[in-house]
């Protein structure tokens, strides 16, 4: 009670509250904006911020979600993994039993609060590989695409700041790599660990496997390297909806943000040079309610709804798999079979170490010793809940003699991107799975990060409210799975370095008997999950490409008058988190929605 009521304070407490942010639809001043944004997240919220910066421009965000305003765990950094799954600020979604996991189901969180995931996620800030970016531009056919051609992207986009203890962050980073007067803010840790200087010296001992690199935001991802955040000024979360619909832009005149406003349909309102047109969008604000509300765009609707719902709503409006929309009674207005299909995501298995001592997070969330850290957070904006879950992280390549790459090509995006990826952190992180009552921890999170499995998602009914069937089909290919279960290894060679052994105790739980490649399989189809990046769902193709959903200018084929701009549209996995990529995509998203727009170069 006493921890609820503390809550309820701070949250009352440590966010201004935004005056220009509408709760119904009877507060917009109308039904027709130049653009209308579907989704409130990474994508719309970059769209809605570049888009109103000409103020002649209106933009209408209709978010499905609900405030993030004075959501105390979305502000303050290792308060995060309580967000989301199965909460009112997550879409609740889950997937069907996967076979590669055993036969099990999971839940598949979904940020629903305005800001999207971006507001819900462990704010890793990881930009990717080169080789990625020059891949999107070489599949897509536009060189707009490339790592050199998005570099523009960054200095506007980024400001990277001092961390919350503003110690010397020399040799932690490269201020190269990084904008300093940009949107969102990213910093390196603010407090530091018992396991830091452990992880340092491992990468002394152990150089040729797990070398140390100053900055994987630079291009080049290879090796160990202290983790980067969206983590700001003050040790807050620095999301979407924070910076890019932050209080100096979200009130102005013409941009216009209703939450709890679900888009149920995109309306045919015509045709246009031969193609079906798009201007019109019915939503609701309830589940329950029989009212629907219409909303038009006189230039474009774009979805940024996220890589679940946008495909979600191009079916329930007509556009995807003639098939599959036919057995559920939709009309198909445009066959497209790549709407909803190609789904790729990144699989998470935390594997968790005992610990020596009381020096892990483990015990801040013990008894009131969290009341006393978020005192200590709300007085001095110091101690351990400023930074997010892992102060260190690696992205490394399998050895060329791989027994794998006997019968396959290497999947990666090139030779300068990885294959797995790991993070280290100074506690019990696994997503969903509640810590012990007792016992010190350190969790190795590792992932397949170039995957080559591909899942898809279909509606499940007609309801807009209603939770599709989700099939990230995880661990389907040989690479994934033999991939996965390299990273096991790894991590055990990397916890057998002489930095650790006066720490560990040892794997912990069903970890302990992943001791050979058949334990190794069981245990990680047993116990792996997700890192909640799925992203190809509407993806991009070469504009003369007769699958894929979006053109690489990022409109929808065969139809007029939609755009689709947010982690949908990308065609590979890159290496690393995706919500950078996701940022940049839609800078140069917005970009190319003014570049039609002749207003926007008067």
């Amino acid at each position: 009670m006493v921890l609820s009521k503390y809550f309820l304070l701070l949250a009352t407490s440590v966010v201004p509250s935004w005056a220009a942010l509408y709760t119904s639809p009877s507060q917009l001043p109308k039904t027709t904006f130049d653009y209308v944004v579907i989704g409130g997240g990474v994508g719309g919220a970059v769209v809605a911020n570049r888009l109103t910066e000409k103020s002649s421009v209106n933009v209408l965000v209709l978010e499905a979600g609900v405030s993030n305003e004075g959501v105390t765990a979305s502000i303050i950094p290792l308060l995060g993994p309580s967000l989301v799954p199965n909460t009112i600020y997550d879409f609740n979604y889950s997937t069907v039993a996967i076979d590669g996991y055993a036969g099990r189901t999971l839940p598949y969180a979904r940020g629903r609060m305005l800001g999207g995931s971006s507001s819900v996620n462990y704010m890793v800030f990881t930009r990717g590989s080169k080789d990625d970016f020059d891949r999107y531009a070489s599949y897509s056919g536009d060189s707009g695409w490339s790592w050199n051609s998005m570099q523009k992207f960054i200095a506007r986009h980024e400001s990277f700041v001092a961390p919350a203890d503003n110690h010397n962050t020399s040799g932690e980073y490269d201020p190269s790599a990084h904008g300093t007067s940009g949107i969102l803010q990213v910093s390196l840790p603010g407090y530091g660990t018992v396991i830091d200087q452990r992880v340092l010296d491992t990468t002394v001992e152990l150089a040729d496997e797990f070398p140390f690199n100053t900055d994987p935001n630079d291009g080049s991802v290879l090796g160990v390297a202290w983790s980067q955040s969206t983590v700001g000024t003050g040790a807050v979360r620095s999301s979407a909806a924070t910076s890019y619909l932050g209080p100096n832009y979200i009130n102005r005149p013409n941009l216009h943000v209703l939450i709890g406003a679900t888009a149920t349909k995109l309306v045919q309102t015509g045709t246009k040079s031969g193609l079906p047109s798009f201007h019109c969008v019915n939503y609701k604000t309830s589940s329950t309610s029989s009212k629907t509300y219409t909303v038009n765009a006189t230039k474009e609707i774009v979805l940024s709804a996220g890589s679940i719902n946008t495909p979600m709503l191009l079916m329930l409006s007509g556009i995807g798999d003639k098939a599959d929309l036919s057995t559920l009674g939709i009309k198909t207005i445009v066959n497209n079979p790549s709407v909803g299909k190609n789904l790729s995501d990144h699989p998470l298995l935390a594997s968790v170490y005992s610990v020596q001592g009381s020096d892990s997070f483990d015990g801040v969330f013990r008894g009131n010793n969290l009341v006393s850290a978020m005192g200590e957070w709300s007085a001095n904006k110091s101690g351990p809940l400023v930074d997010g879950v892992a102060n260190h992280l690696g992205f490394l390549r399998l050895p060329d003699n791989s027994s794998i790459f006997d019968n396959m090509a290497d999947p990666a995006a090139g030779p300068n991107a990885a294959h797995i990826e790991f993070l280290v952190s100074n506690l019990w992180v696994q997503p969903g799975v509640p810590a012990p009552d007792t016992g010190s921890f350190m969790t190795l999170t590792t992932t397949v990060i170039s995957p080559t499995s591909r899942g898809w998602l279909k509606l499940a009914d007609t309801d807009p409210f209603g939770k599709p069937l989700i099939n990230p089909n995880f661990l389907s290919t040989e690479w994934d799975a033999f991939a996965l279960r390299e990273s096991v290894k790894t991590i055990q060679r990397f916890t057998a370095a002489s930095p650790w052994e006066d720490y560990v105790i040892g794997p912990y739980g069903e970890f302990a008997s992943a001791t050979d490649d058949a334990s190794i399989d069981t245990y990680m189809r047993n116990n792996a999950a997700t890192f909640f990046h799925p992203i190809s769902t509407a993806m991009m193709s070469p504009k003369s490409a007769s699958w894929g959903v979006v053109d690489p200018n990022l409109k929808v084929k065969k139809v007029e008058g939609l755009r689709v701009v947010d982690g949908s549209v990308l065609p590979f996995l890159p290496n690393g988190h995706t919500q950078e990529p996701i940022y940049l995509f839609a800078e140069r998203g917005a970009d190319l929605i003014k570049a039609d727009n002749a207003v926007f170069s008067r």
